[in-house]
């Protein structure tokens, strides 16, 4: 689901495209004029499973579906805190919402792994918990908070639920489409796709946070992310870089007179300890961009320097060396 939305498909010699993310610029207008025009729907009470039990439809239903396109791409499980909790509603997915059907075994279109929704939020009124993978009793779910206090969970909210910045900012039309075209990331080891990486909440914020910030007060600001063990740093690197390296934003003149967009960074250069992080975030960014030689590492031992001039002066988008 995720390829057909970036990159369209095929059928014989015709080509259709599913979806059209914000431009980075607006020197096509063109780009502009279809972004606007993508769906995006909120479905409530989903009855999805397409299989007969004694001829009859089987009766299973989701609470929220989201699609893009006409395409569904987030499932939602809601329960309120007064009378049920966050548990109930990943005990939902894991014991009601299988991925193949118990009778006939056959795959659940919409619950499959990466064919059709690509992340399943369990939401409380206190708390968000998501998954990319539903299997069963084994489901994995990952926290989607924003923290309270240097502690899990999410701050009171004086207008509203705590959880209330899933739909206020999260699953607000920009920002989503945002996240489907520019953070999602299918990890492969060879085929069948693997994992999904959807960004936990840290992950985005961090990325938007430095962004707008760059927008607003120009390049040469120096910044601190300080992230935990297993917190998905490598992640975290190749979504900023890839950010940074297609940012423009408006120039001003000497009189302070707005000027046309202009590429805030001729390059970006990642210096990092880790050789593996080349392979991925060259993985991560084609999948973004499914262009090859976006990223260009710096790896001969020796000749770095050199290596590293050119690609300075070729103005390379992204630069990875290692210390």
């Amino acid at each position: 689901a995720l390829a057909v939305l970036r990159h369209g498909f095929k059928d014989g010699n015709a080509r259709f495209q599913m979806c059209q993310f914000a431009p980075s610029h607006d020197f096509n207008p063109d780009l502009r004029a279809m972004y606007e025009q993508v769906r995006c729907r909120v479905v409530r009470q989903l009855h999805y499973s397409p299989f007969l039990r004694d001829g009859k439809p089987i009766e299973k239903s989701i609470d929220v579906v989201l699609f893009v396109n006409g395409i569904p791409v987030a499932t939602i499980e809601l329960k309120t805190d007064f009378t049920q909790s966050i548990h109930d509603a990943i005990r939902q997915y894991r014991h009601d919402r299988l991925p193949r059907d118990s009778d006939t075994k056959q795959e659940e279109p919409l619950l499959g792994f990466g064919r059709r929704a690509l992340v399943h939020f369990a939401v409380s009124t206190d708390v968000v918990y998501m998954t990319t993978r539903l299997r069963g009793a084994e489901t994995e779910f990952l926290p989607f908070n924003l923290g309270d206090q240097g502690g899990a969970s999410n701050p009171a909210n004086p207008s509203g639920y705590r959880t209330a910045y899933l739909w206020e900012r999260v699953l607000e039309r920009t920002a989503w489409l945002d996240i489907l075209g520019r953070f999602l990331n299918q990890e492969k080891k060879g085929t069948p796709l693997e994992r999904l990486v959807f960004p936990r909440f840290h992950q985005w914020d961090v990325v938007n946070r430095i962004e707008a910030s760059v927008r607003s007060e120009g390049p040469g600001r120096k910044y601190l992310i300080q992230h935990s063990a297993g917190s998905g740093k490598s992640n975290s690197i190749a979504w900023l870089a890839h950010r940074l390296s297609t940012l423009y934003a408006l120039a001003y003149g000497t009189a302070g007179k707005e000027d046309a967009e202009c590429k805030v960074f001729d390059s970006v250069i990642v210096v990092t300890d880790r050789t593996v992080l080349d392979k991925q975030l060259q993985e991560t960014i084609y999948q973004i961009e499914h262009k090859i030689g976006v990223v260009t590492p710096i790896t001969d031992e020796g000749v770095k320097s050199q290596q590293l001039v050119a690609a300075l002066a070729q103005k390379k988008p992204i630069i990875i060396v290692t210390i």
